[in-house]
């Protein structure tokens, strides 16, 4: 008894043993061997052994007899090997018969051990353990593999992003030089164009004014005294018409040439070489940068809408932040098919900002939300997009430690809102 007792220790009291044995006598028998050091369970036919193991408390090994009427230990196992959620629970068969012929075909069929009767109580319990702990290290390992997996899995992912913005980076800084070059290049001709228009203006001025002196002149003078010549020119050329164009041509101009002079500011503005210099900015400035760099995608389909709060500086990366609302605006305005809407709202939360861009799109279907900034899926037909604008977006924001909130509805529209902190902590900024 003392051989028994002695391997209390070495047990679960958390495990569940099925028996499973037609005759009353021996299930009696196992019950009073195993009772003391496990949860029992006792059934008396292989069908009641299928349907046990589909019900809780789940076994976690199962002693099973051979010699039973209508379906036999052999069967029930092999019923058992189909089901993919029992290909893994340990059977020990227990039988009369000791044959090598009997215990191939068990352990063929998938048994781990093999008592023979009459039982010994201290051989099952010491069989019972060892399958016990056997399938306890199987199972560690089993979840070990899955960690394991996963942790690869996530290191793979975060690897495709590191790479993912070190091109971007890459990109924008090529970007922002060759921005500021030909910023640079034609801001020369803008600069000197619009300075000639406002000096262009003040000499017609100052012929009108002349003119106008001669006109007096003229109304002075008796009719006979004014050359034929000068009154048929007058007719001919539309003094009065040419007078009143000219002032609003040089107006439309001067308009003109100032709004190719903000665009060029904004395209400076949006791809800045110093792509790494964090400061304090107004997103509303970013964000108006951005909507006058994209004009054409939006302007001839979509009516813009702008809910701007009273928000205060952020400390971030103005160029980066700036290519997040890029591709979110870009994304918006694809999402709608003819006409639609995107509505820009910003406020205030705490010690957060939140910029929501919002449109009337088509929406994104529930099952894609989960997987939407992983790199590379995309919702959109093949050769209109790469599935990297929103991983690239989700990864900046990411790194000033703020997040994208999503929220669609099918036929309706989406809603994309980046939360962003007002001030990062120090650590952020002197990472880059």
């Amino acid at each position: 008894m003392n051989e028994v007792a002695d391997t209390r220790n070495s047990f679960s009291a958390d495990a569940t043993i099925l028996v499973v044995d037609d005759e009353p006598a021996n299930l009696a028998v196992l019950n009073e061997v195993l009772q003391p050091y496990f949860r029992v369970r006792v059934v008396r036919s292989g069908a009641d052994a299928l349907r046990a193991v589909a019900t809780e408390p789940w076994p976690d090994l199962m002693l099973l007899d051979v010699m039973m009427p209508e379906m036999d230990g052999y069967k029930v196992l092999a019923r058992l090997r189909e089901a993919p959620a029992n290909r893994d629970l340990p059977v020990i068969f227990v039988t009369a018969m000791d044959s090598i012929e009997n215990e191939r075909r068990g352990l063929e069929l998938g048994a781990v051990d093999y008592i023979t009767k009459p039982i010994s109580p201290a051989i099952v319990l010491a069989r019972v353990r060892n399958q016990l702990e056997l399938k306890r290290a199987r199972d560690w390992l089993a979840n070990q593999n899955a960690y394991l997996s996963k942790e690869v899995e996530r290191r793979v992912q975060e690897n495709q992003q590191a790479q993912l913005q070190l091109l971007q980076s890459e990109k924008l800084a090529a970007i922002g030089l060759l921005a500021a070059g030909l910023a640079h290049e034609i801001n020369n001709p803008v600069c000197f164009v619009r300075s000639n228009l406002g000096s262009l203006a003040g000499y017609l001025q100052d012929l009108f004014d002349l003119l106008d002196a001669y006109g007096a002149l003229e109304k002075s003078c008796p009719a006979d005294a004014l050359p034929s010549t000068i009154r048929d020119l007058k007719i001919r050329t539309d003094y009065a018409f040419i007078r009143q164009d000219c002032g609003q041509l040089i107006s439309e101009s001067q308009e003109g040439i100032g709004r190719v002079a903000q665009l060029v500011s904004d395209l400076k503005s949006f791809s800045r070489a110093d792509d790494k210099q964090w400061r304090s900015v107004i997103l509303h400035t970013g964000l108006d940068s951005t909507l006058n760099i994209i004009g054409n995608e939006i302007k001839y389909h979509c009516t813009l809408k702008k809910a701007y709060g009273n928000i205060p500086e952020v400390y971030c990366l103005p160029s980066q932040i700036n290519q997040v609302f890029l591709n979110l605006l870009v994304n918006a305005a694809q999402a709608i098919p003819g006409k639609g809407e995107i509505t820009i709202t910003t406020g205030q939360a705490g010690s957060e900002v939140f910029v929501t861009i919002a449109d009337t799109g088509a929406g994104i279907a529930n099952e894609d939300l989960p997987r939407l900034f992983d790199p590379f899926f995309t919702t959109k037909p093949v050769g209109q997009g790469t599935g990297l604008g929103l991983s690239i977006a989700y990864g900046i924001v990411q790194k000033h430690l703020g997040r994208i909130d999503v929220k669609s509805t099918v036929g309706k529209g989406t809603a994309f809102t980046v939360w962003l902190p007002i001030k990062p902590s120090p650590a952020t900024s002197s990472a880059e």
